[in-house]
């Protein structure tokens, strides 16, 4: 079944036994955060709360948080998530969007005064989070210069009934765009979408000069359609579930967050700029969308996918069949490489090009073949009986990370560690890996 939207998304997951329907009661503040973040951990299926005490919609999160939904949601193989992502995000391959009269969500429309922002059924995501957060909606803006369209992740707490905070980082598209006009601190307009089909969500984790929309195009194979705003001159997918319009008031600020972040920590409290509430658009019985902040979706969209492709290029200059991963449960900052080891160094030359791939990678952990990259257990038994730590590993001090990194300096230097988890059988042989085959336990039962 193609996925064109949330909702024939959430039928592709229910096909494939990876979705939960919870109609047992959870709280807004913290209970349904608990219970998706055990998901997640556990490699369970992605969780659709149908019964969640003052809201009035279900809410669903959890959409891409592993190698199966992944795979799932840009309609491949496990195995072939990286090339397709390789592919996709080569911009000769994007597809533009198409602009189309109407949409779902233009069904059901709140605005001016009416617009409410307590209509949205937020939750209090992690208890040393600020408040009620927006962090499942794609941000939709437009260059003032160029009229290119632009997706993106912006935190949003909710200040008030028509008020948010809006976190903007200078380096993101939407903050240039904001200071590219002739007055930067006028208000400037965007369009929150949330309850997205995935590839939207896949395309909003990259940065690119390009429309990420052309992105999510390139994943389905077809240019996404899109519906100009009720409030706001924008083009907004049209298969949303929920719309909030409105504008960013860059001379109005105050502070926003905490909240939780992909490095496993709170963030600061900020003083950003505020959004006001112009609208407030859903189609007939809506899904809302919500991203456990600070784990497993949150890391691998904007962590995993989009960089694992890079990643890649680099070490396969050196190794043409190496493989990688960059596993959400380190936040971005291990990467994993897997190869058929050839030359004693090698090892060490694939971690230092690992280390150059991406400004986040600080630990890399290299193993044989015969190691699981994506099961942190395999991980680790390498790291224990491969790894001789005077000898086959290595430290690069003062090297330049990502400011967020909790190791780094503010200015993200800091040290980054190679390790060589392979078999040297030149240094002593011990034979294989003791190995069990797969079994199909229903024939016991």
């Amino acid at each position: 079944m193609p996925t064109h939207d949330l909702r024939t998304y959430l039928e592709v997951l229910e096909t494939h036994g990876r979705l939960a329907r919870i109609a047992k009661p959870v709280s807004l503040t913290h209970e349904l955060a608990d219970v998706a973040a055990m998901l997640a951990r556990s490699g369970g299926p992605a969780p659709l709360f149908s019964n969640v005490a003052g809201a009035n919609w279900p809410i669903f999160t959890n959409a891409i948080t592993d190698q199966k939904t992944a795979a799932l949601a840009l309609g491949c193989a496990e195995s072939e998530i990286i090339e397709v992502m390789e592919r996709v995000l080569d911009p000769a391959h994007g597809i533009p969007p198409v602009r189309v009269d109407a949409a779902p969500w233009q069904a059901n429309v709140v605005s001016g005064a009416d617009a409410d922002a307590n209509l949205l059924p937020l939750p209090t995501h992690s208890r040393g989070d600020g408040g009620a957060f927006i962090t499942g909606g794609v941000i939709i803006s437009k260059d003032p210069v160029t009229g290119r369209g632009n997706l993106s992740y912006n935190r949003m707490l909710r200040l008030g009934p028509r008020q948010f905070g809006f976190n903007v980082n200078e380096w993101r598209h939407v903050g240039q765009f904001i200071a590219a006009r002739a007055d930067p601190q006028a208000p400037f307009p965007v369009a929150v979408a949330i309850g997205l089909d995935p590839a939207i969500l896949i395309a909003a984790g990259v940065k690119t000069e390009a429309d990420e929309l052309t992105i999510a195009g390139a994943i389905r194979g077809a240019g996404i359609e899109t519906a100009r705003g009720i409030t706001v001159d924008v083009d907004i997918p049209a298969g949303a579930e929920i719309v909030v319009e409105g504008l960013v008031h860059p001379a109005r600020r105050q502070p926003e967050g905490p909240l939780a972040e992909f490095h496993g920590y709170h963030g600061e409290l900020w003083p950003s700029p505020t959004f006001e509430v112009t609208a407030i658009c859903w189609r007939d019985d809506p899904i809302f969308q919500t991203i456990i902040p600070g784990w497993y979706e949150h890391i691998y969209i904007g962590n995993v996918l989009p960089r694992e492709p890079l990643l890649r290029r680099f070490v396969r200059h050196l190794n043409p069949t190496a493989n990688v991963h960059i596993p959400p449960y380190a936040n971005g900052f291990l990467a994993i490489i897997q190869i058929k080891r050839d030359n004693p160094g090698q090892p060490k030359n694939l971690a230092m090009a690992a280390m150059t791939a991406h400004i986040n990678i600080r630990n890399v952990i290299v193993v044989d073949e015969d190691i699981d990259i994506y099961d942190p257990g395999e991980i680790h038994w390498a790291l224990t009986n491969r790894v001789d730590w005077t000898r086959d590993s290595f430290i690069v001090p003062d090297a330049q990370g990502h400011e967020m990194d909790p190791v780094a300096h503010q200015r993200g230097v800091g040290p980054k560690l190679g390790v060589d988890a392979t078999y040297k059988r030149e240094r002593r042989e011990y034979g294989e890996r003791v190995s069990y085959p797969m079994v199909d336990l229903s024939a016991y039962q």
